[in-house]
């Protein structure tokens, strides 16, 4: 006995093409989901007839498909299926299957390849799936067979969304057969029920366009659990346009919730309104939602900047991160006869030598740590003068501290001291690495690891302070860039820089020359005063990771655009290191001791 198969879809194409050709039909989604319509999605309603309800141990006796698209019926698979074990009593008057009737079958593993092929590339229907859905795959393990994992449709969880307890008493195939008026009854026979889910499946498809259910999407989410409360207020997100840009959720004061960005504002706009978010504070921005405010973007890096921007002004309550770039500290050389390290706020046009910014004072606190244990630099805060002795401080009693207070070191010694450390911020910063390496290895061979730790933790904040700072520097310092990188539809999307802020964007269509797009963007480009960073760290950290990509391309610099040939960036596998596996810098601190 072999499986009989029906299949009534033109072969000459793959399902959804055209048979003259061989090529997938031209389908123009709707502008709000751009999602597969149902209508052109080929859906195999399955129904399996088994000895018992565990998939792990009962057996497949029958199979029994119908495959459809858009209210056809294409093809039809049925079989029955030895289960190579006796079928139990109960189950043969409730199917009325019997030993007899499948003991010329064939076998769950000749069968299965068939039913694979037959249902290859569709979406799966079953009345309650997680039964059918289990003992096929189950089946599929026994034999060897590699699950394809396909899309699956409940139509048990449809009916529970679209059919009202008042219509219906249970949900139950049988019942929806006959309040459906489905053309054939249900009878516990695998075929049978088949077309009985598929009657049923189109009934609750009718149900399904009153809820702007239409696409493939919308009905997978249209299942899952969702407050009704985030489902009414999804309409607030009808308008929003499947282009780059920032989104401003908004309260009934017009106060933003929360802000974000996306390449796709529509799509990413409506995830918020749907089972997948469960971000227990995102439900509730949702729920205090009144109005949803767009603004489009050129490319998706104005977007991702504009976004920093609108939290920084706004600081709305959702919000995590970026909210307060402000509050961000530097570690600079102060401008006095012996200078120190200090750490501020704010930067000024005579500050030539710093770090930062950081997120928090003590990161800027152990970089100065790093910096001085290497570096006898003076830690007092009093300003020191190149004639007045001053009185000494525990430091420089203690033997750590060279007391320039005392003139126990030369204004040109103490110079010296201040080139090292001015070097390690806007060049090699081996004048700190080394002398930590050899602290750390010197107290490991001591045993005394947990000291070892602390310097160890030291010079991973200052190799990443150091790292960040002369990256940024190097764009900072660049009066004004001009570059462009290929987008997705082949044209160009455009950026314009200036001490590191984004001052303008544009994008050039496909096809054409992006130079009047580049030209119209540096017409409009904001002006920017000074020479300091002109946008804060995130903005320039953003604009760097999208001029470093491989696709962009530099169209202007009026300034050279360069990193110090021996700078921090070098270290980064040290601080790889360090922050990954702590122990191995004790073993780079006994190699360089041995050198």
């Amino acid at each position: 006995m072999v499986p009989s198969v029906v299949d009534t879809e033109n072969t000459a194409g793959t399902p959804g093409t055209s048979p003259a050709n061989g090529r997938r039909k031209a389908v123009q989604p709707s502008l709000l989901d751009r999602g597969e319509p149902l209508s052109e999605i080929t859906f195999v309603v399955v129904d399996l007839e088994t000895t018992g309800v565990a998939a792990d141990s009962a057996q497949i006796t029958e199979i029994g498909a119908i495959k459809v698209r858009g209210g056809e019926i294409l093809g039809e698979f049925a079989t029955l299926v030895n289960p190579g074990e006796p079928i139990d009593a109960r189950i043969t008057m409730l199917t009325g299957i019997s030993d007899d009737m499948v003991a010329s079958a064939p076998r769950i593993a000749e069968v299965l390849p068939a039913f694979l092929e037959f249902a290859a590339g569709t979406v799966l229907v079953a009345h309650n799936a997680p039964f059918d859905v289990g003992f096929l795959k189950a089946a599929a393990d026994r034999c060897g067979y590699a699950w394809p994992k396909p899309r699956v449709v409940d139509t048990v969880v449809l009916a529970r969304r679209l059919v009202d307890r008042d219509e219906v008493p249970n949900k139950r195939l049988g019942t929806l057969a006959r309040y459906f008026r489905a053309t054939v009854s249900p009878n516990h026979r695998a075929l049978a029920d088949a077309r009985a889910t598929v009657d049923v499946l189109h009934a609750l498809f009718e149900r399904l366009g009153g809820h702007g259910v239409h696409t493939y999407e919308e009905l997978a989410e249209f299942g899952r659990q969702v407050p009704p409360e985030l489902r009414a207020k999804r309409k607030l997100a009808e308008r929003v346009p499947d282009s780059p840009g920032v989104y401003i959720f908004r309260d009934a004061d017009d106060q933003p919730l929360y802000v974000g960005t996306s390449i796709n504002m529509a799509s990413r706009v409506r995830s918020y309104f749907t089972a997948g978010e469960t971000r227990r504070q995102m439900r509730e921005m949702v729920r205090r939602t009144f109005r949803i405010e767009t603004v489009e973007c050129a490319h998706g890096l104005e977007a991702e900047v504009r976004e920093l921007r609108m939290i920084a002004a706004h600081k709305p309550p959702f919000n995590r991160r970026s909210k307060h770039p402000e509050g961000a500290v530097w570690l600079k050389l102060t401008s006095e006869p012996y200078p120190r390290l200090s750490v501020v706020h704010r930067l000024s046009e005579k500050d030539s030598h710093w770090l930062g910014p950081f997120s928090s004072r003590g990161s800027a606190e152990a970089t100065a740590q790093a910096i001085v244990e290497a570096v006898p630099l003076r830690q007092c805060t009093p300003r020191l003068s190149l004639r007045t002795l001053s009185p000494a401080c525990a430091l420089a009693e203690l033997g750590k501290c060279p007391a320039p207070c005392r003139h126990e070191i030369s204004a040109d010694a103490y110079g010296e001291l201040v080139t090292t450390v001015a070097e390690t911020m806007t060049g090699d910063p081996d004048g700190v690495v080394r002398p930590l390496l050899d602290r750390i290895g010197a107290l490991a061979d001591m045993e005394r690891f947990e000291d070892a730790a602390v310097v160890r933790e030291r010079l991973a904040a200052f190799l990443r302070a150091a790292i960040r700072t002369q990256r940024l520097a190097g764009l900072t310092r660049i009066g004004e860039l001009t570059a462009a990188r290929r987008a997705a539809d082949r044209g160009w999307d455009i950026a314009v820089v200036r001490h590191g802020r984004l001052v303008s964007a544009a994008h050039s269509a496909p096809g054409v020359s992006p130079m009047p797009s580049i030209e119209a963007a540096l017409a409009t480009a904001e002006t920017v005063v000074g020479t300091l960073p002109a946008a804060y760290a995130a903005e320039t950290e953003k604009i760097l990771n999208w001029l470093e990509h491989p696709d962009t391309r530099l169209v202007h610099t009026s300034d050279g655009w360069s990193s110090p040939a021996r700078g921090a960036a070098r270290h980064r596998p040290l601080l790889a290191k360090a922050e990954e596996t702590p122990a191995l810098l004790g073993k780079v601190g006994d190699r360089r001791n041995r050198r």
